[in-house]
């Protein structure tokens, strides 16, 4: 009977320094988290400024606390920008980063889910975007713009869509774990086909010539600016013409009879400005523009200046 007690004794004993000892170990335990990175192209991936590896990456063994993740893309055709980010890292919690990179941030895109541990009973999505106020869809259903706070959500995969204006939609799936709120951060890239509105162009505004009248119904057109000119045709009253130029010595203006076609010059020639007067193409003014007659160069034979 003796014997008995001592093998309980020993028994007993024996049992609680076990569960004493898986206790300790359980106390003195590191505290791990976890890491899972994966990117497109893939990249070196930098723990608190070590090189730790190459993407995709996984670490089930992280200290918990707050980190310094930089990511360098392997890019040999065009250089694409790094990303660099802070987290913080929770116990038995696995942290998911996933990027696309671009050759600048905008350009650029990817999510980061996190978690944060509740009470048991609490269950919680969060999602968060860049740019902010986008549109937001999860499981098919329109939930306003983003930053956003699911307070009732149901455990398990939910997809999650974004949408903003001049970006490219985004569409994730995460899944929610009772006991903890699950946080989406995710990033947009901005599209490349955004319609940049073509400018109106100016109309250019040409100086006119209106014919006068003149007393023998039509006004010749010369070669040069003078009554001595080679007459190249006619024209009438109230026709209007380009001006081309003035000449500072008679006053007389240089106007296009024919519009250049085909690559082929114009056809111009010159008339007397004191039967014709300037406008502005467009303008309502009809008033002639003020001039001082000058004399046309003697011709050899009396003739009407016109």
């Amino acid at each position: 009977m003796r014997k008995v007690r001592i093998f309980g004794l020993i028994f007993i004993g024996g049992g609680f320094i076990v569960a004493l000892a898986f206790f300790l170990i359980g106390i003195l335990k590191p505290k791990t988290a976890g890491v899972f990175i994966d990117t497109n192209p893939a990249s070196a991936v930098f723990i608190n400024g070590l090189q730790v590896g190459r993407t995709p990456y996984r670490d089930n063994k992280q200290k918990t606390g707050e980190v310094v993740i930089k990511l360098i893309p392997e890019s040999f055709e065009i250089p694409l920008v790094p990303f660099e980010t802070k987290l913080n890292l929770v116990k038995g919690i696995e942290t998911v980063i996933r990027r696309e990179f671009g050759e600048t941030d905008e350009f650029s895109s990817g999510e980061i889910i996190s978690f944060e541990k509740l009470s048991k009973s609490e269950i919680s999505l969060v999602v968060i975007s860049n740019p902010d106020s986008a549109q937001l869809i999860i499981d098919g259903q329109t939930k306003a713009f983003t930053p956003y706070k699911a307070g009732t959500i149901t455990p398990g995969e939910h997809t999650i869509s974004i949408s903003s204006k001049d970006y490219v939609d985004k569409t994730i799936k995460v899944k929610t774990q009772q006991g903890y709120k699950l946080t989406a951060i995710i990033n947009l890239q901005k599209s490349r086909n955004i319609a940049t509105p073509t400018p109106t162009p100016e109309i250019e505004k040409k100086t006119l010539v209106e014919i006068l009248d003149t007393p023998v119904g039509f006004l010749r057109v010369r070669a040069e600016p003078s009554t001595l000119g080679e007459e190249v045709g006619q024209v009438k009253p109230n026709e209007e013409y380009v001006l081309v130029e003035e000449d500072e010595k008679t006053g007389w203006y240089k106007i296009e009879l024919v519009p250049a076609k085909d690559g082929g010059e114009a056809k111009a020639g010159w008339i007397s400005n004191q039967y014709a007067k300037k406008i502005e193409q467009g303008s309502d003014d009809t008033s002639p523009t003020p001039s001082v007659f000058k004399t046309p160069t003697p011709s050899v034979k009396p003739t009407v200046v016109n």
